[in-house]
């Protein structure tokens, strides 16, 4: 019988360990002076260095030490006095140099730790992960399989090779074994690279897109019988680029070694790939030990050494914590629980504080970005912020508080600005949208309004205010939507005695 998640887990402990590789946002690369710029024509950003030609001599790009500190340090990380680069020697096509500039036994981040909140049966739960190590290295180039049906090399005609992304500054982070996670595994692993890349972003070290590769998390796993004390042999699910992969990552796995384990077969250790259409993987290559890359110090590099006084100065730069910004927002605000997480999850809490800052009111601002300009992205399978600029939002809201546009309007304003008809006065004046403020207009359209309907006007005459919303329904009919609706009201009433 097929085992599912929650009965494997009647059986089984997993155990969780988290590598996480980021690519830092700095100008040049991690060995050279080449350009980093994401979506560059193929191979037009490289040199001798980056492409490992006989005679090229690498220098550390500064900016990235920096940024490893700092992350170590924003991890709750011990800094290295001492530490140094290594030649990781194995071969790939997209590797050029044939080893990869890494740093093994002597990193520049060591033992820290990050706490996540998970949402469990017994309400919050804080899960510690431990840091292992922070260790700085350099991507590698990029291969484009062509041809076939997965965009994988099996099966394809042949492949393209872009070294544009081979020496960008890329960090590793990675966890000790996370224990005693139980049925909560996937969440927990979703949480902390969650809760990391908000880290990550806040340091502005990284644009942690993993749509675009910049942030990318291997998930290891394995499981052992409740109770037995001993570790089972581990898979590596290679690149997981999103954060709902990485919890689906987790849940087929756990399913996969069970059912294996339960069937009498063993678990090889390699590492999987993830496939997003089904939440399966699929076997890899076999994992590799830490001798068959036969590191050996990098004899090009000098080792890093940061100063003890340079440390702590990076240490005031940190920024305040993104859960403790979230829980001073959310206080400030007045928002709900499941709105916040809706901001959070829909990644506009910093577009939604930037709205504020303009000036913006915090509910109106949240009510605009998470509802008709999320609408319209997702329609267009685009981010919100592709659309519309946080300036252009709070000048609407702004004008929306000052009267001179209704919520209808203001639509129509926002899908004009999308539309790149202009700025929020341009479409206004181009269609014609001001709200309808002066009274001899209004009661024009409110005499046409009783005119047409004497019944409903006898009614509000004689006490019943609510009939009075069909009367200014037909108002704001007869005014394109552009009347204020309140001030509509207010004329009514006063005009029907009331």
């Amino acid at each position: 019988m097929s085992l599912n998640y929650d009965s494997a887990l009647a059986i089984y402990e997993p155990t969780l360990g988290l590598e996480v590789h980021v690519e830092l946002n700095t100008k040049s690369k991690m060995f050279c002076g080449c350009a980093t710029e994401f979506g560059a024509q193929p191979n037009t950003q490289t040199c001798p260095v980056c492409l490992g030609l006989p005679g090229s001599l690498p220098v550390v790009n500064k900016r990235a030490i920096e940024s490893s500190i700092l992350i170590g340090l924003a991890l709750n990380c011990s800094i290295a006095p001492f530490s140094r680069f290594a030649r990781k020697n194995y071969f790939y096509p997209d590797m050029p140099k044939n080893f990869q500039t890494s740093q093994y036994d002597e990193p520049i981040c060591v033992n820290g730790y990050l706490d996540v909140d998970v949402e469990t049966d017994e309400g919050n739960k804080t899960f510690r992960v431990e840091i292992e190590r922070v260790h700085m290295e350099e991507d590698t180039g990029k291969s484009l399989h062509v041809g076939g049906a997965t965009g994988r090399i099996h099966g394809a005609d042949h492949s393209l090779l872009d070294y544009n992304r081979a020496g960008i500054p890329l960090v590793e982070i990675v966890t000790k074994i996370v224990p005693n996670t139980g049925k909560y595994a996937p969440l927990v692993a979703r949480a902390y690279v969650a809760t990391l890349r908000d880290i990550l972003r806040a340091l502005k070290v990284s644009d942690v897109k993993m749509e675009q590769g910049s942030l990318r998390c291997d998930v290891n796993l394995s499981l052992s019988k409740i109770g037995s004390g001993k570790l089972g042999t581990r898979s590596e699910t290679k690149n997981v680029n999103s954060l709902r992969s990485v919890e689906r990552a987790v849940t087929g796995e756990v399913i996969r070694h069970a059912n294996r384990l339960e069937s009498g077969e063993k678990i090889v250790q390699e590492t999987r790939h993830f496939l997003e259409e089904s939440g399966e993987t699929r076997p890899g290559r076999s994992k590799e030990q830490a001798e068959d890359y036969r590191y050996f110090p990098e004899p090009d590099l000098v080792p890093v050494v940061p100063d003890a006084k340079w440390i702590e100065e990076l240490r005031t730069l940190l920024p305040e914590k993104p859960a403790d910004r979230r829980k001073r927002l959310q206080t400030a605000w007045a928002v709900p629980d499941k709105e916040m997480n809706a901001m959070v999850n829909a990644e506009l809490l910093d577009t939604v504080e930037q709205t504020v800052l303009l000036g913006a009111d915090p509910t109106k601002a949240r009510s605009w970005w998470l509802g008709e300009i999320s609408r319209i992205a997702n329609d267009k399978a685009v981010s919100p912020t592709d659309l519309i600029n946080v300036n252009d939002v709070a000048q609407i809201i702004e004008l929306i508080s000052k009267g001179e546009l209704t919520d209808k309007l203001a639509r129509q304003v926002v899908e004009g600005v999308i539309a790149k008809e202009g700025s929020p006065s341009e479409v206004i004046s181009k269609r014609g949208l001001k709200v309808v403020s002066d009274d001899s207009q209004l009661m024009k359209a409110i005499e046409a309004a009783i005119a047409a309907a004497p019944d409903t006007a006898e009614k509000v005459r004689g006490g019943n205010i609510p009939a009075a919303g069909a009367l200014i329904g037909a108002v704001m009919k007869l005014t394109g939507g552009q009347a204020d609706a309140a001030k509509v009201r207010e004329l009514l009433l006063k005009h029907l005695g009331q």
